[in-house]
């Protein structure tokens, strides 16, 4: 769908986390390193689950998928920033700004979905764990994770959409470090009560009912491991999934810390300093949490490195 400029605004300006010059450099240093660190923990968690056998299993391929959204996620901001820091240069396209705000809740909503998909694995493995190869085939693996992009194309779309309905007038400066569409709301000058009961509907769908799959599928973990008798059978249990659990409270919690902080302050400054941690920390952590304490990837890991040595 080609986004109409309903208008005449041909750009924004993205004020950045700070406008102090002495910072920028420092600043610049930090997405950066996060940057490259991220895009290289997780390309090495593709490589690893792709490159080893025993790795050829339905949590690990739902992981490469989540290594690779993590990817395309930090991917649609940090960039840009790095861009106009460089340059000095705040201003971003008009349809520039579109494609960010698509491409940002592409990759969210696949996180979230491909999260709970992932917490719908680990609750067939440990409750049904004499039909979990019959349940989690290829076919179905796949399925699960094309029907998440699908969804995750349509959230992206019906947000851009809603955004591209927007009349601004000469206000475009945006105190953040990407298009963030309730600053988008902010700058419009018609009304947008039924834009912001919109997005509030789309987060409610999109992101309320990943969370409930995960609620239900952890209740019924915690349920099938309290009846393990032995000591050593529910550490084993608890085990498979410590790490998905991990980053699941991360990623909605870190979403959930700057909601709470957009709603208790009143400083746009302070939202797009705590955002850094959903868009840019995340993506980061995710592949040390799922490598430290994992011996399956782990081993792999080492032999890609040892190659690369």
């Amino acid at each position: 769908m080609e986004p109409q400029n309903l208008t005449g605004v041909s750009e924004f300006l993205l004020l950045g986390l700070s406008g102090d010059p002495k910072l920028q450099p420092l600043l610049f240093g930090l997405f950066l390193s996060t940057y490259l660190i991220s895009v290289a923990g997780n390309l090495l968690i593709i490589l690893a689950v792709t490159s080893d056998s025993h790795l050829h299993t339905p949590m690990y391929f739902f992981l490469s998928n989540l290594s690779l959204a993590d990817i395309g996620f930090i991917s649609t901001t940090v960039p840009k920033t790095l861009v106009s820091i460089q340059t000095r240069s705040k201003s971003i396209t008009y349809a520039g700004c579109l494609t960010q705000v698509s491409f940002f809740y592409l990759f969210i909503c696949l996180d979230s979905l491909l999260l709970s998909v992932m917490a719908y694995d680990r609750f067939v493995a440990i409750c049904h764990p004499l039909h979990y190869t019959v349940i989690m085939n290829p076919r179905l693996c796949g399925l699960l994770v094309l029907v998440s992009f699908f969804i995750s194309l349509l959230d992206s779309q019906l947000n851009m959409s809603m955004v591209s309905q927007l009349t601004f007038c000469t206000d475009v400066e945006i105190p953040h470090f990407f298009c963030d569409p309730p600053q988008l709301l902010n700058l419009a000058c018609s009304d947008t009560s039924s834009n912001i009961i919109l997005l509030y509907c789309l987060g409610a769908i999109f992101g309320g009912i990943p969370i409930s799959g995960i609620i239900f599928s952890y209740t019924r973990i915690a349920f099938s491991i309290l009846r393990v008798s032995s000591s050593g059978g529910k550490y084993k249990a608890f085990s498979t999934c410590g790490s998905h659990l991990s980053v699941v409270c991360l990623f909605y919690g870190t979403g959930l810390g700057v909601y709470l902080s957009s709603v208790v302050s009143s400083s746009t400054r302070k939202g797009a300093v705590a955002s850094v941690m959903y868009t840019v920390v995340t993506p980061m952590l995710n592949p040390f949490i799922y490598s430290l304490r994992n011996g399956d990837i782990k081993r792999p890991l080492k032999r890609i490195l040892s190659r690369k040595a």
